[in-house]
């Protein structure tokens, strides 16, 4: 599954893992993404990966202009 989120385009971010020793090694950290299924006012279901910051956004303002905002970006759904 993919790490990209398709609301917020958070992706996953590059580190170092620093221990006790001072050692330091390449580490990441992913982004909460999850795969949710949303039906849209018109009937159709469209499925989107959303990270847990876009779960809210979507809660916030809705499915409707959030496909609206991802479309006018040129984002095909």
């Amino acid at each position: 599954m993919s790490n990209v989120c398709d609301v917020t385009g958070a992706k996953p971010s590059f580190g170092n893992a620093v221990s006790h020793s001072h050692r330091r090694t390449r580490r990441r950290w992913s982004p909460n993404v999850q795969r949710r299924r949303y039906r849209l006012a018109d009937g159709a279901t469209i499925r989107l990966n959303v990270s847990t910051t876009g779960i809210k956004i979507i809660d916030r303002d809705g499915i409707d202009s959030v496909v609206a905002r991802l479309r006018a970006k040129g984002a095909r759904i």
